[in-house]
């Protein structure tokens, strides 16, 4: 059990970092023909003399140094370029003064024809040459990667869907909390990608850190009278529409393709979806790893069943939410 415990806690120590992981973003719009307005964004956890700005062609000239201002969250970078030859087929990239600290940078390009493209680089690619001509399939790719990438550096989003997996218990009720977790979320996803549903960011975060810890005290006490026990579904349909303006957040930041929207949300959602499926496939697999290797290495009896490891895991995963619903909830004065 002291192993077991250490293990959570490692694991709890590096969800604590993950969850710090956001990327950059870079937005390139052209205004008129061949003058690009370029603004990025960094998070704010990165040093200020390490913040990582646009790379453009040579021929891009700028009249101005770039402007640089903090949102408490983030920093955000404002400069325009000039390109005598345009941007179409040429690379652009991103920078650092020293050394990336693994984050992924999501570049979006619109020209003034209203084409647009969008690339995810990751921690170990500095340029992307935009496509010369448009691709028909490279919204529905890339807004799929997005989806599965968000969902794994989204510790509290997959934290809150782990402790469904205790929960839930029977691979039935386990099915219909998953579902109604995930219609939940597409739901208020779409609501609020599109405009039609405006909720602020900082309180919907907090909200999502309580959650994880709402579930983690139902884990720990343990009582199968209790209406998460009873009914998980209700549970996992009413904080999956939570989740869902968390996802929605992440979303408005990379921006949606107007010529392109239902598809680049569909397959947003559809990413986040295949993340997710992935990450309770690993959990199932570990703990029927686990259980093999305690069988072979100490006997059938030792074998440890679910609430063996539900009670040291719901303590790991409350503390590091709970740590985070405090981080959110003093940044609304932040």
């Amino acid at each position: 059990m002291v192993r077991l415990l250490t293990l959570v806690a490692v694991v709890g120590a590096l969800a604590v970092q993950a969850h710090d992981a956001r990327p950059n973003t870079v937005r390139i719009l052209e205004t008129v023909e061949r003058t690009y307005s370029v603004a990025w964004k960094v998070p704010a956890s990165l040093p200020v003399d390490s913040l990582p700005y646009p790379t453009l062609p040579a021929d891009c000239e700028t009249p101005q140094a770039p402007t640089w201002r903090s949102t408490g969250g983030a920093y955000l970078g404002q400069q325009t370029y000039r390109c005598t030859q345009g941007l179409a087929g040429r690379a652009v990239g991103i920078a650092y003064p020293g050394i990336n600290p693994s984050l992924r940078t999501i570049y979006t390009v619109e020209f003034a024809s209203g084409e647009e493209h969008l690339r995810i680089l990751g921690p170990d690619e500095g340029e992307w040459v935009i496509p010369a001509t448009p691709d028909p399939f490279a919204v529905a790719v890339e807004y799929t990667q997005h989806g599965v990438v968000h969902i794994w550096i989204g510790i509290d989003h997959l934290l809150f869907v782990a402790c469904l997996l205790f929960i839930a218990g029977t691979p039935r009720r386990l099915l219909l909390t998953i579902t109604g977790f995930t219609v939940a979320h597409s739901v208020t996803l779409a609501l609020s990608a599109l405009d039609l549903v405006h909720v602020p960011t900082p309180p919907v975060e907090a909200m999502i850190a309580l959650s994880v810890v709402f579930l983690a005290w139902e884990i720990a006490r343990d009582n199968p009278g209790s209406l998460t026990h009873r009914l998980p579904l209700v549970v996992s349909v009413a904080f999956g529409l939570l989740h869902g303006f968390g996802f929605a957040t992440v979303l408005r930041e990379v921006g949606l393709p107007s010529s392109e929207l239902p598809i680049a949300l569909l397959f947003f959602n559809v990413g986040v979806e295949i993340g997710q499926i992935l990450f309770v496939l690993a959990l199932v697999a570990g703990y029927a790893f686990l259980r093999a290797l305690v069988r072979w290495r100490w006997g059938g009896e030792s074998a440890p069943d679910r609430m063996r490891l539900a009670v040291p895991a719901s303590y790991v995963i409350g503390t590091v939410a709970s740590f985070w619903m405090i981080e959110r909830v003093v940044g609304f004065w932040g």
